[in-house]
Protein backbone atom coordinates (compact mmCIF):
# COMPACT_ATOMS: atom_id res chain seq x y z
CA UNK A 1 0.00 0.00 0.00
CA UNK A 2 1.53 3.26 -1.10
CA UNK A 3 1.48 6.42 0.99
CA UNK A 4 -0.80 8.19 -1.45
CA UNK A 5 -3.29 5.36 -1.71
CA UNK A 6 -6.75 6.44 -0.57
CA UNK A 7 -9.68 4.47 0.82
CA UNK A 8 -11.44 4.21 -2.52
CA UNK A 9 -8.38 2.77 -4.24
CA UNK A 10 -7.94 0.15 -1.54
CA UNK A 11 -11.60 -0.88 -1.68
CA UNK A 12 -11.68 -1.18 -5.47
CA UNK A 13 -8.90 -3.76 -5.36
CA UNK A 14 -11.11 -6.15 -3.43
CA UNK A 15 -13.00 -7.43 -6.48
CA UNK A 16 -11.69 -10.59 -8.13
CA UNK A 17 -12.98 -12.49 -11.13
CA UNK A 18 -14.03 -15.86 -9.64
CA UNK A 19 -15.66 -14.27 -6.61
CA UNK A 20 -17.50 -11.88 -8.89
CA UNK A 21 -18.72 -14.67 -11.14
CA UNK A 22 -20.02 -16.72 -8.21
CA UNK A 23 -21.92 -13.77 -6.76
CA UNK A 24 -23.29 -12.82 -10.18
CA UNK A 25 -24.63 -16.37 -10.59
CA UNK A 26 -26.03 -16.32 -7.05
CA UNK A 27 -28.01 -13.17 -7.78
CA UNK A 28 -29.64 -14.88 -10.75
CA UNK A 29 -31.05 -17.75 -8.70
CA UNK A 30 -31.09 -16.64 -5.03
CA UNK A 31 -33.06 -13.73 -3.59
CA UNK A 32 -30.51 -10.92 -3.41
CA UNK A 33 -27.81 -13.52 -4.05
CA UNK A 34 -28.05 -14.81 -0.47
CA UNK A 35 -30.07 -17.05 1.83
CA UNK A 36 -29.99 -14.71 4.83
CA UNK A 37 -30.17 -10.89 4.54
CA UNK A 38 -27.05 -9.85 6.47
CA UNK A 39 -24.90 -11.93 4.11
CA UNK A 40 -25.66 -9.46 1.31
CA UNK A 41 -23.31 -6.85 2.88
CA UNK A 42 -26.01 -4.21 2.35
CA UNK A 43 -24.89 -2.34 5.46
CA UNK A 44 -21.27 -2.10 4.33
CA UNK A 45 -22.18 -0.93 0.83
CA UNK A 46 -20.06 -3.52 -0.99
CA UNK A 47 -20.47 -6.92 -2.57
CA UNK A 48 -20.14 -9.97 -0.31
CA UNK A 49 -17.22 -12.34 -0.59
CA UNK A 50 -18.27 -15.89 -1.51
CA UNK A 51 -16.52 -18.36 0.80
CA UNK A 52 -15.25 -21.65 -0.56
CA UNK A 53 -13.81 -23.29 2.56
CA UNK A 54 -12.63 -22.73 6.11
CA UNK A 55 -9.91 -24.11 8.33
CA UNK A 56 -9.15 -23.09 11.88
CA UNK A 57 -9.40 -19.31 12.26
CA UNK A 58 -9.48 -18.67 8.51
CA UNK A 59 -11.88 -18.79 5.59
CA UNK A 60 -10.89 -18.78 1.91
CA UNK A 61 -12.68 -17.25 -1.06
CA UNK A 62 -12.90 -18.63 -4.60
CA UNK A 63 -9.85 -16.64 -5.69
CA UNK A 64 -7.73 -18.32 -3.04
CA UNK A 65 -7.48 -15.33 -0.69
CA UNK A 66 -7.53 -16.11 3.03
CA UNK A 67 -9.23 -14.10 5.77
CA UNK A 68 -8.90 -14.24 9.55
CA UNK A 69 -12.54 -14.89 10.40
CA UNK A 70 -14.35 -13.21 13.29
CA UNK A 71 -17.82 -13.98 11.90
CA UNK A 72 -17.49 -17.75 12.42
CA UNK A 73 -20.88 -18.54 10.84
CA UNK A 74 -22.37 -15.88 13.12
CA UNK A 75 -21.07 -17.52 16.26
CA UNK A 76 -21.43 -21.18 15.35
CA UNK A 77 -17.77 -22.18 14.92
CA UNK A 78 -16.52 -21.87 18.51
CA UNK A 79 -13.65 -24.27 17.77
CA UNK A 80 -12.79 -22.70 14.43
CA UNK A 81 -13.55 -24.18 11.03
CA UNK A 82 -13.24 -27.85 10.12
CA UNK A 83 -12.15 -29.01 13.55
CA UNK A 84 -10.55 -32.41 12.89
CA UNK A 85 -12.35 -34.25 15.70
CA UNK A 86 -15.75 -33.00 14.55
CA UNK A 87 -14.97 -33.78 10.92
CA UNK A 88 -13.83 -37.29 11.79
CA UNK A 89 -16.98 -38.08 13.77
CA UNK A 90 -19.28 -36.72 11.07
CA UNK A 91 -17.58 -38.81 8.37
CA UNK A 92 -17.84 -41.91 10.52
CA UNK A 93 -21.53 -41.35 11.20
CA UNK A 94 -22.30 -40.76 7.53
CA UNK A 95 -21.45 -44.40 6.80
CA UNK A 96 -24.40 -45.46 8.98
CA UNK A 97 -27.01 -43.30 7.24
CA UNK A 98 -28.16 -39.70 7.22
CA UNK A 99 -31.36 -39.91 9.24
CA UNK A 100 -34.05 -42.28 10.41
CA UNK A 101 -36.87 -40.29 12.00
CA UNK A 102 -36.44 -42.46 15.08
CA UNK A 103 -34.71 -42.37 18.44
CA UNK A 104 -31.04 -43.33 18.35
CA UNK A 105 -28.11 -43.46 20.72
CA UNK A 106 -26.29 -40.32 19.54
CA UNK A 107 -29.17 -38.01 20.46
CA UNK A 108 -29.36 -39.62 23.88
CA UNK A 109 -25.61 -39.12 24.35
CA UNK A 110 -25.72 -35.47 23.30
CA UNK A 111 -28.67 -34.79 25.61
CA UNK A 112 -26.80 -36.44 28.49
CA UNK A 113 -23.68 -34.39 27.80
CA UNK A 114 -25.67 -31.14 27.72
CA UNK A 115 -27.49 -32.15 30.90
CA UNK A 116 -24.17 -32.85 32.64
CA UNK A 117 -23.00 -29.33 31.75
CA UNK A 118 -26.37 -27.67 32.51
CA UNK A 119 -28.04 -29.67 35.32
CA UNK A 120 -31.11 -27.41 35.23
CA UNK A 121 -32.16 -29.15 32.01
CA UNK A 122 -33.82 -32.28 33.35
CA UNK A 123 -35.51 -32.91 30.01
CA UNK A 124 -34.41 -31.71 26.55
CA UNK A 125 -36.07 -31.46 23.15
CA UNK A 126 -33.86 -31.15 20.05
CA UNK A 127 -35.06 -29.16 17.04
CA UNK A 128 -33.52 -27.89 13.80
CA UNK A 129 -32.60 -24.27 14.60
CA UNK A 130 -32.47 -21.56 17.24
CA UNK A 131 -35.70 -20.08 15.90
CA UNK A 132 -37.46 -23.43 16.37
CA UNK A 133 -36.07 -23.71 19.90
CA UNK A 134 -37.50 -20.36 20.93
CA UNK A 135 -40.82 -21.06 19.19
CA UNK A 136 -41.10 -24.35 21.06
CA UNK A 137 -40.16 -22.78 24.37
CA UNK A 138 -42.74 -19.98 24.03
CA UNK A 139 -45.51 -22.40 23.04
CA UNK A 140 -44.55 -24.64 25.95
CA UNK A 141 -44.67 -21.68 28.37
CA UNK A 142 -48.12 -20.72 27.13
CA UNK A 143 -49.35 -24.29 27.37
CA UNK A 144 -47.89 -24.88 30.83
CA UNK A 145 -49.24 -21.64 32.31
CA UNK A 146 -52.50 -21.33 30.40
CA UNK A 147 -51.60 -17.71 29.65
CA UNK A 148 -51.10 -15.84 26.36
CA UNK A 149 -48.76 -12.87 26.62
CA UNK A 150 -44.98 -12.90 26.46
CA UNK A 151 -42.53 -10.13 27.30
CA UNK A 152 -39.47 -9.47 25.17
CA UNK A 153 -37.05 -6.57 25.07
CA UNK A 154 -36.20 -3.78 22.68
CA UNK A 155 -33.50 -4.58 20.14
CA UNK A 156 -33.54 -8.28 21.02
CA UNK A 157 -33.78 -10.96 18.35
CA UNK A 158 -35.13 -14.42 19.04
CA UNK A 159 -35.55 -15.82 15.56
CA UNK A 160 -37.98 -15.03 12.79
CA UNK A 161 -41.26 -16.34 14.20
CA UNK A 162 -44.02 -13.84 13.38
CA UNK A 163 -44.91 -12.95 16.96
CA UNK A 164 -41.24 -12.37 17.84
CA UNK A 165 -40.72 -9.85 15.02
CA UNK A 166 -42.12 -7.06 17.15
CA UNK A 167 -40.69 -3.67 18.04
CA UNK A 168 -41.48 -1.23 20.84
CA UNK A 169 -44.04 1.54 20.48
CA UNK A 170 -44.22 4.77 22.40
CA UNK A 171 -46.23 3.70 25.45
CA UNK A 172 -45.04 2.51 28.82
CA UNK A 173 -45.98 -1.09 28.11
CA UNK A 174 -46.72 -1.07 24.43
CA UNK A 175 -48.14 -4.07 22.65
CA UNK A 176 -45.65 -5.06 19.99
CA UNK A 177 -46.02 -3.78 16.46
CA UNK A 178 -44.64 -5.88 13.59
CA UNK A 179 -41.12 -5.02 12.48
CA UNK A 180 -41.52 -6.86 9.18
CA UNK A 181 -44.04 -6.66 6.40
CA UNK A 182 -46.11 -9.80 6.08
CA UNK A 183 -46.74 -10.05 9.83
CA UNK A 184 -50.32 -9.11 10.77
CA UNK A 185 -50.77 -6.88 13.81
CA UNK A 186 -52.77 -9.64 15.48
CA UNK A 187 -49.74 -11.93 15.43
CA UNK A 188 -47.77 -9.61 17.72
CA UNK A 189 -50.64 -8.34 19.84
CA UNK A 190 -49.72 -10.69 22.67
CA UNK A 191 -46.07 -9.64 22.59
CA UNK A 192 -45.20 -6.98 25.17
CA UNK A 193 -42.06 -4.90 24.69
CA UNK A 194 -39.90 -3.44 27.44
CA UNK A 195 -36.63 -1.56 27.53
CA UNK A 196 -34.06 -3.94 28.97
CA UNK A 197 -32.78 -2.71 32.31
CA UNK A 198 -35.73 -0.39 32.97
CA UNK A 199 -37.02 -1.69 36.30
CA UNK A 200 -39.94 0.76 36.52
CA UNK A 201 -41.19 -0.26 33.10
CA UNK A 202 -41.03 -4.00 33.73
CA UNK A 203 -42.79 -3.46 37.09
CA UNK A 204 -45.55 -1.53 35.31
CA UNK A 205 -45.94 -4.26 32.68
CA UNK A 206 -46.38 -6.92 35.35
CA UNK A 207 -48.72 -4.71 37.35
CA UNK A 208 -50.97 -4.25 34.31
CA UNK A 209 -50.67 -7.62 32.54
CA UNK A 210 -49.22 -9.97 35.17
CA UNK A 211 -52.06 -12.54 35.35
CA UNK A 212 -51.86 -13.07 31.56
CA UNK A 213 -48.05 -13.14 31.14
CA UNK A 214 -46.89 -16.63 30.26
CA UNK A 215 -43.18 -15.87 30.01
CA UNK A 216 -40.39 -13.34 29.87
CA UNK A 217 -37.96 -14.03 27.03
CA UNK A 218 -34.48 -12.57 27.36
CA UNK A 219 -30.94 -12.96 26.06
CA UNK A 220 -28.64 -13.00 29.13
CA UNK A 221 -25.99 -11.37 26.93
CA UNK A 222 -27.29 -9.49 23.91
CA UNK A 223 -25.77 -10.43 20.59
CA UNK A 224 -28.06 -9.05 17.91
CA UNK A 225 -27.76 -5.32 18.51
CA UNK A 226 -24.05 -5.50 18.86
CA UNK A 227 -22.82 -7.03 22.10
CA UNK A 228 -24.91 -6.04 25.14
CA UNK A 229 -23.09 -7.04 28.34
CA UNK A 230 -25.21 -8.67 31.04
CA UNK A 231 -27.11 -6.72 33.66
CA UNK A 232 -27.11 -9.45 36.28
CA UNK A 233 -29.06 -7.40 38.81
CA UNK A 234 -31.83 -6.92 36.26
CA UNK A 235 -31.81 -10.58 35.25
CA UNK A 236 -32.30 -11.49 38.92
CA UNK A 237 -35.22 -9.09 39.08
CA UNK A 238 -36.80 -10.89 36.12
CA UNK A 239 -36.25 -14.19 37.93
CA UNK A 240 -38.05 -12.83 40.98
CA UNK A 241 -40.89 -11.18 39.05
CA UNK A 242 -41.70 -14.27 37.01
CA UNK A 243 -41.54 -16.54 40.05
CA UNK A 244 -43.90 -14.36 42.06
CA UNK A 245 -46.39 -13.91 39.22
CA UNK A 246 -46.50 -17.51 38.04
CA UNK A 247 -44.89 -16.66 34.68
CA UNK A 248 -41.87 -18.53 33.30
CA UNK A 249 -38.43 -17.09 32.65
CA UNK A 250 -36.94 -18.19 29.32
CA UNK A 251 -33.25 -17.63 28.67
CA UNK A 252 -32.46 -17.47 24.96
CA UNK A 253 -28.95 -18.92 25.01
CA UNK A 254 -28.75 -19.79 21.33
CA UNK A 255 -25.70 -17.51 21.16
CA UNK A 256 -24.50 -17.67 24.77
CA UNK A 257 -24.72 -21.39 25.56
CA UNK A 258 -21.18 -22.81 25.96
CA UNK A 259 -19.82 -19.42 24.81
CA UNK A 260 -18.32 -18.10 28.06
CA UNK A 261 -17.63 -21.33 29.87
CA UNK A 262 -18.53 -24.99 29.51
CA UNK A 263 -22.21 -24.58 30.27
CA UNK A 264 -24.89 -21.90 30.30
CA UNK A 265 -24.71 -18.19 31.00
CA UNK A 266 -27.52 -18.77 33.49
CA UNK A 267 -25.27 -20.96 35.61
CA UNK A 268 -22.39 -18.50 35.23
CA UNK A 269 -24.59 -15.68 36.56
CA UNK A 270 -26.23 -17.75 39.29
CA UNK A 271 -29.75 -17.50 37.85
CA UNK A 272 -32.27 -20.32 37.38
CA UNK A 273 -34.55 -19.70 34.40
CA UNK A 274 -37.44 -22.10 33.86
CA UNK A 275 -36.49 -22.86 30.26
CA UNK A 276 -33.19 -22.50 28.39
CA UNK A 277 -32.95 -22.39 24.59
CA UNK A 278 -29.72 -23.52 22.93
CA UNK A 279 -28.32 -23.66 19.39
CA UNK A 280 -25.25 -22.70 17.36
CA UNK A 281 -22.30 -24.15 19.34
CA UNK A 282 -24.02 -27.37 20.41
CA UNK A 283 -24.32 -28.49 16.77
CA UNK A 284 -20.60 -28.42 16.06
CA UNK A 285 -21.20 -26.38 12.90
CA UNK A 286 -24.41 -28.06 11.72
CA UNK A 287 -28.01 -26.77 12.08
CA UNK A 288 -29.45 -27.39 15.53
CA UNK A 289 -31.63 -26.02 18.29
CA UNK A 290 -32.69 -27.34 21.68
CA UNK A 291 -34.79 -26.28 24.63
CA UNK A 292 -35.21 -27.78 28.04
CA UNK A 293 -36.19 -27.29 31.64
CA UNK A 294 -37.58 -29.13 34.62
CA UNK A 295 -39.53 -32.33 34.29
CA UNK A 296 -42.62 -30.54 35.63
CA UNK A 297 -42.53 -28.06 32.76
CA UNK A 298 -41.33 -30.34 29.97
CA UNK A 299 -44.03 -32.94 30.72
CA UNK A 300 -46.52 -30.57 29.05
CA UNK A 301 -44.80 -31.25 25.73
CA UNK A 302 -46.17 -33.98 23.44
CA UNK A 303 -46.13 -36.96 23.54
CA UNK A 304 -46.48 -36.66 27.34
CA UNK A 305 -48.64 -33.54 27.27
CA UNK A 306 -50.86 -31.47 25.04
CA UNK A 307 -48.33 -28.92 23.74
CA UNK A 308 -47.56 -30.10 20.24
CA UNK A 309 -44.24 -29.68 18.48
CA UNK A 310 -42.65 -31.89 15.83
CA UNK A 311 -39.75 -31.77 13.39
CA UNK A 312 -38.58 -34.18 10.70
CA UNK A 313 -34.90 -33.39 11.13
CA UNK A 314 -34.69 -33.00 14.93
CA UNK A 315 -32.11 -35.30 16.47
CA UNK A 316 -30.49 -35.97 13.10
CA UNK A 317 -27.58 -38.41 13.69
CA UNK A 318 -25.07 -36.42 11.62
CA UNK A 319 -25.83 -33.28 13.63
CA UNK A 320 -25.77 -35.18 16.92
CA UNK A 321 -22.34 -36.64 16.15
CA UNK A 322 -20.98 -33.18 15.32
CA UNK A 323 -22.44 -31.76 18.53
CA UNK A 324 -21.05 -34.58 20.64
CA UNK A 325 -17.57 -34.10 19.21
CA UNK A 326 -17.76 -30.32 19.69
CA UNK A 327 -18.77 -30.59 23.34
CA UNK A 328 -16.10 -33.21 24.03
CA UNK A 329 -13.45 -30.83 22.70
CA UNK A 330 -14.93 -27.84 24.51
CA UNK A 331 -14.95 -29.76 27.79
CA UNK A 332 -11.24 -30.39 27.36
CA UNK A 333 -10.81 -26.61 26.87
CA UNK A 334 -12.57 -25.66 30.11
CA UNK A 335 -9.52 -23.81 31.40
CA UNK A 336 -8.89 -22.06 28.08
CA UNK A 337 -12.04 -19.93 27.95
CA UNK A 338 -10.19 -17.12 29.71
CA UNK A 339 -7.61 -17.09 26.92
CA UNK A 340 -10.09 -16.30 24.15
CA UNK A 341 -11.83 -13.78 26.40
CA UNK A 342 -8.51 -11.98 26.83
CA UNK A 343 -7.91 -12.05 23.08
CA UNK A 344 -11.25 -10.37 22.42
CA UNK A 345 -10.66 -7.81 25.17
CA UNK A 346 -7.19 -6.99 23.85
CA UNK A 347 -8.44 -6.67 20.29
CA UNK A 348 -11.31 -4.39 21.30
CA UNK A 349 -9.00 -2.25 23.41
CA UNK A 350 -6.59 -1.78 20.52
CA UNK A 351 -9.41 -0.84 18.15
CA UNK A 352 -10.60 1.77 20.63
CA UNK A 353 -7.10 3.18 21.19
CA UNK A 354 -6.29 3.34 17.49
CA UNK A 355 -9.56 5.06 16.65
CA UNK A 356 -9.02 7.61 19.40
CA UNK A 357 -5.51 8.36 18.15
CA UNK A 358 -6.99 9.16 14.74
CA UNK A 359 -9.86 11.24 16.09
CA UNK A 360 -12.43 8.68 14.97
CA UNK A 361 -15.45 8.11 17.20
CA UNK A 362 -15.80 4.44 18.07
CA UNK A 363 -17.55 2.49 20.81
CA UNK A 364 -16.35 -1.05 21.45
CA UNK A 365 -18.46 -3.44 23.48
CA UNK A 366 -17.32 -6.90 24.48
CA UNK A 367 -18.13 -9.70 26.84
CA UNK A 368 -16.20 -12.95 26.97
CA UNK A 369 -15.00 -13.78 23.44
CA UNK A 370 -17.68 -11.56 21.81
CA UNK A 371 -17.12 -7.99 20.63
CA UNK A 372 -18.87 -5.40 18.48
CA UNK A 373 -17.99 -2.03 17.00
CA UNK A 374 -20.18 1.07 16.70
CA UNK A 375 -18.71 4.07 14.87
CA UNK A 376 -20.07 7.60 15.25
CA UNK A 377 -20.28 7.76 11.45
CA UNK A 378 -21.70 4.83 9.53
CA UNK A 379 -19.36 5.53 6.59
CA UNK A 380 -16.40 4.99 8.90
CA UNK A 381 -17.61 1.49 9.68
CA UNK A 382 -18.17 0.85 5.97
CA UNK A 383 -14.65 1.98 5.10
CA UNK A 384 -13.14 0.10 8.04
CA UNK A 385 -14.91 -3.13 7.17
CA UNK A 386 -13.96 -3.03 3.50
CA UNK A 387 -10.34 -2.05 4.10
CA UNK A 388 -9.90 -4.87 6.62
CA UNK A 389 -11.50 -7.27 4.17
CA UNK A 390 -8.94 -6.23 1.59
CA UNK A 391 -6.24 -6.91 4.18
CA UNK A 392 -7.57 -10.38 4.94
CA UNK A 393 -9.63 -9.64 8.08
CA UNK A 394 -13.27 -10.74 7.98
CA UNK A 395 -15.52 -8.88 10.43
CA UNK A 396 -19.31 -9.10 10.68
CA UNK A 397 -20.78 -6.93 7.89
CA UNK A 398 -22.94 -4.83 10.20
CA UNK A 399 -22.45 -2.88 13.40
CA UNK A 400 -25.54 -4.64 14.73
CA UNK A 401 -23.92 -8.06 14.50
CA UNK A 402 -21.45 -9.52 16.99
CA UNK A 403 -17.95 -10.76 16.26
CA UNK A 404 -16.39 -13.78 17.93
CA UNK A 405 -12.97 -15.08 18.88
CA UNK A 406 -12.78 -18.86 18.68
CA UNK A 407 -10.49 -21.52 20.06
CA UNK A 408 -9.10 -21.68 16.54
CA UNK A 409 -7.65 -18.16 16.79
CA UNK A 410 -4.05 -17.56 17.77
CA UNK A 411 -2.10 -14.64 19.18
CA UNK A 412 -0.60 -14.25 15.71
CA UNK A 413 -4.12 -13.76 14.29
CA UNK A 414 -4.79 -11.04 16.85
CA UNK A 415 -1.49 -9.29 16.11
CA UNK A 416 -2.13 -9.36 12.35
CA UNK A 417 -5.60 -7.94 12.92
CA UNK A 418 -4.24 -5.11 15.08
CA UNK A 419 -1.63 -4.20 12.46
CA UNK A 420 -4.29 -4.18 9.73
CA UNK A 421 -6.70 -2.10 11.80
CA UNK A 422 -4.01 0.47 12.57
CA UNK A 423 -3.46 0.98 8.85
CA UNK A 424 -7.22 1.10 8.24
CA UNK A 425 -7.80 3.82 10.82
CA UNK A 426 -4.92 5.84 9.36
CA UNK A 427 -6.47 5.59 5.89
CA UNK A 428 -9.86 6.70 7.18
CA UNK A 429 -8.27 9.62 9.04
CA UNK A 430 -6.44 10.65 5.87
CA UNK A 431 -9.74 10.58 3.99
CA UNK A 432 -11.18 12.87 6.68
CA UNK A 433 -8.24 15.24 6.31
CA UNK A 434 -6.64 14.33 9.62
CA UNK A 435 -3.31 12.73 10.35
CA UNK A 436 -3.25 9.62 12.48
CA UNK A 437 -0.88 9.93 15.44
CA UNK A 438 1.37 6.97 14.74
Amino acid sequence: MGKGEDVGAVIKKIRHKKNRDIYKAARRVLVGGVNSPVRAFTYTGGDPIPIRRGKGSKVYDYDGKSYIDYVLSYGVQALGHANPEITREVKKTLDSGMGFGATHELEVQLAERIQDAIPLLKKIRFVGSGTEAVMGAVRLARGATGRNKIVKFEHSYHGHADYLLAKAGSGLSTLGLPASKGVPDDFTRSTLISACGDEKQIDSIFKRYGPDIAAVLVEPVGGNSGVVPPDIKYLRKLESLTHKSGALLIFDEVITGFRFHYGSAADLFGIKPDIICLGKIIGGGLPIGAYGGSGAIMKHLAPLGEVYQASTFSGNPIVMSAGLAALRVLESYKKEYKTIECMASHLGGEFKKQAGSCGIGLTVRHFGPMFSLRFEKKEHFQDFHRILLKKGIYLAPSEYESNFVSFGHSETDIKKTIIASEEAFALIARKEGRDGQY
